[in-house]
């Protein structure tokens, strides 16, 4: 089995409303689609959305840089082609991630296997994703909130801002609404390390689940601070791209957690060498995404079954926010609990 051709196309799916966080406002998922096709037939997926706020591409940076690259993959099996993808220099990580999930989707066609069953899993199991609640003024973040949990989202990811008195007021809304809700916070790294320190005191009446990224992911000794301050978990995002990243704050223990997405580093080949290391070292993950297409979601939620033991919190919710259902995802979502949907 040779690649004989790659192609790509751009996607754009409406959400239901705005997705408004600390880095940015999208009003749609939009994406890279990346399909492979080999001489024997076998033809695979992949996906990479715009992420310039996180990993610095947009859709032209994908779109070129894999137009100007995809030739040397050709006449190579979907082996080779993988050493020579993460070999490369020319492309970052979104991209490389589309292009690495479509390969190692032909492996797992190659053994007539789902994808998360070539990955180690031994059946498919029902998984638990968050929802991600906008950043928005209190009363609209509450009432959100109080709708998610009607529909069954239990598990809800909070985005808050630079200003503390606002995501303490937030916070403290939602807990004391919604007393059954897990709380996840997400400061997508908009804290200083006061501010972080003043939020931890200021709600240690909420039994939040975790926070995420407080500080600038560059500040690895502040984080480290923090996880020794806080009683709750701190879970690293933006400071944990590739293994070296994850070894190190693992290490040197800077959090209490790891969040790995596949546009981070640079696929799933990539993820499955983090996860195995957190796995040796009794790290917790969460298994996270960008704002995705349902491609790629798949690739991740394959991943999520077959590391159940290691991925502690999954946020792959990008479905959840989608204005219509994708006929692409394998996977049905209903309230947090998502199933595989068997062929």
């Amino acid at each position: 089995m040779k690649i004989v051709q790659i192609t790509t196309e751009l996607q754009y799916i409406e959400l239901k409303t705005p997705f408004i966080t600390a880095l940015r406002t999208a009003y749609h998922v939009e994406f890279v689609r990346v399909r492979v096709v080999c001489d024997n037939g076998f033809v695979s997926i992949g996906e990479a959305p715009a992420t310039k706020a996180i990993t610095g591409e947009d859709l032209e940076t994908i779109t070129d840089s894999l137009f100007l690259t995809k030739e040397q993959f050709y006449l190579h099996t979907p082996k080779d082609a993988l050493e020579i993808l993460h070999a490369s220099q020319e492309l970052k990580s979104s991209a490389k991630a589309a292009l690495d999930m479509a390969f190692v989707s032909l492996f797992a066609q190659e053994k007539n296997l789902p994808l998360f069953a070539y990955l180690g899993a031994k059946k498919a199991v029902t998984l638990q994703t968050d929802v991600t609640l906008s950043l928005k003024n209190p009363q609209e973040m509450v009432e959100d909130a109080k709708k998610a949990f009607a529909e069954g989202l239990h598990i809800l990811k909070v985005k808050l801002g630079a200003d503390i008195k606002h995501g303490v007021e937030v916070t403290q809304r939602i807990s004391r609404e919604l007393p059954a809700a897990r709380i996840l916070i997400d400061a997508n790294q908009a804290w200083s390390m006061e501010d972080a320190k003043r939020f931890i005191e200021q709600t240690k009446n909420c039994a939040l689940v975790l926070i995420e990224q407080p500080i600038i992911a560059s500040d690895l000794a502040g984080l480290k601070a923090l996880t020794a301050y806080s009683n709750t978990p701190i879970l690293a995002d933006e400071a944990v791209f590739t293994l070296y990243d994850a070894k190190k704050v693992i290490e040197d223990q800077c959090a209490d957690m790891i969040n790995i997405k596949l546009m981070k580093c640079g696929g799933v080949t990539k993820a499955v060498e983090i996860l195995e290391y957190c796995r040796a070292n009794n790290m917790p993950c969460m298994l996270g995404s960008m704002l995705e297409g349902p491609h790629s979601i798949n690739a991740a939620l394959h991943l999520a079954m077959a590391y159940t033991d290691v991925i502690k919190y999954i946020d792959l919710d990008s479905p959840l926010l989608y204005k219509e259902p994708s006929d692409a995802l394998e996977f049905a979502f209903n309230g947090c609990a998502i199933r595989y949907k068997s062929p």
